[in-house]
C-alpha cells in the first residue's frame, strides 16, 4: 500500500509545501499524511486553478509584460527584432506632431468657445509628451533597459499608456465632463508655459478638490449645511469618483513629471526640483 502511495506522488514535498503556502493553506493538517496533503493540493488546484488572480494588480501585470519582453530578448540570438529595434524598447505611438504645432496650441488653448477643439488640443499635447517620454526610454543602453530600475521605468510607461486610453477616448468623442476639461485646460496651458508649480496646483484641485468636504457631500443631516451653495464642481475630489478616472488622473501627473524633465525651467517654477 505504501509503495502504491509513493508511486502516486508526482511532486516533491518541498514543491507541495510551496504551492500550499502560495494559496495561504496549511502545509499539513492535524493527523494528515504527506500524501493526503498532496491530494488536498491537487483538489485545490482543480477547483480553484487561479485562486490568486484577483489579488494581482495592473502594475504587476505591466511588470510581467516587461519581464516577458526581457525573456524574449534572451532567446533572440542577436537581441534585435525584425525591424532592427531592441526587444526591450517600449512601444511609442507617433502622432506626427512637431514643436511648432505645440507652440501653436499653447497660443490658442482655452481661448475658444469650442470645447471640442480644446479637447483635441489637450489630447495632442498629452500624446506628444508621452511620445517624447517613450523615445527617451528607448535611447537607454541595453544594460540599463534590463536592469531592475530600467524594467520598472518601462513598466511605469506601459501602465501609463493603458491608464490614458479611456481619457483619450473621451477627449476624442468630446464627452469629458466640463469641470474636468476646464482643469485639463489649465494644467496643459501651465505645462506649455513651463510653470509647473501652477500646473501642479491645477492638478491638485482636479484630483482632490479644495473644499472641507472634498467628495462633494452637501447634506449630512436633515438640515441643509450652511454655505452649501459654495460647494461647486471644482471642490469635488474627482480622483475618488471611479477607478478609471483615478487612473488617468494619476497618469496625467506622471506626464507632468516627464514634461518637467524634458522641458526644464527655473527652479522657482519647478515641482520637486532635481528630484
Amino acid at each position: 500500500m505504501k509503495k502504491k502511495e509513493q508511486d502516486e506522488i508526482v511532486l516533491p514535498r518541498k514543491e507541495v509545501i510551496k504551492r500550499l503556502r502560495d494559496r495561504s493553506q496549511p502545509v499539513l493538517l492535524f493527523g494528515e499524511t504527506e500524501m493526503e496533503a498532496f491530494h488536498r493540493l491537487r483538489r485545490l488546484e482543480i477547483l480553484e486553478p487561479e485562486v490568486d488572480r484577483g489579488l494581482r494588480n495592473d502594475f504587476q501585470e505591466a511588470m510581467e509584460k516587461v519581464d516577458q519582453i526581457y525573456l524574449d530578448e534572451i532567446l533572440k540570438s542577436q537581441g534585435k527584432t525584425e525591424d532592427g529595434k531592441s526587444a526591450n524598447d517600449v512601444k511609442v505611438e507617433s502622432e506626427g506632431c512637431t514643436i511648432e504645432d505645440i507652440q501653436h496650441i499653447a497660443e490658442n488653448l482655452g481661448q475658444r468657445s469650442n470645447k471640442g477643439k480644446d479637447a483635441e488640443m489637450i489630447m495632442t499635447v498629452l500624446k506628444f509628451i508621452q511620445q517624447l517620454w517613450g523615445e527617451k526610454l528607448n535611447t537607454r543602453s541595453e544594460e540599463d533597459k534590463v536592469s531592475m530600475r530600467g524594467k520598472l521605468a518601462s513598466a511605469t510607461y506601459n501602465q501609463t499608456q493603458s491608464y490614458l486610453r479611456p481619457l483619450y477616448k473621451r477627449l476624442k468623442k468630446n464627452n469629458v465632463p466640463e469641470d474636468i476639461l476646464e482643469h485639463l485646460v489649465r494644467i496643459v496651458k501651465h505645462m506649455l508655459s513651463r510653470d509647473y508649480v501652477k500646473a501642479n496646483d491645477a492638478y491638485l484641485q482636479m484630483a482632490i478638490g479644495n473644499a472641507p468636504w472634498p467628495i462633494g457631500v452637501t447634506m449630512v443631516g436633515i438640515h441643509a449645511r450652511t454655505g452649501r451653495e459654495k460647494i461647486f464642481s471644482q471642490n469635488i475630489a474627482h480622483v475618488l469618483n471611479d477607478e478609471t478616472q483615478r487612473k488617468f488622473i494619476q497618469a496625467i501627473k506622471r506626464l507632468m513629471t516627464q514634461c518637467q524633465r524634458i522641458f526644464p525651467t527655473d527652479p522657482s517654477r519647478s515641482v520637486e526640483y532635481n528630484a
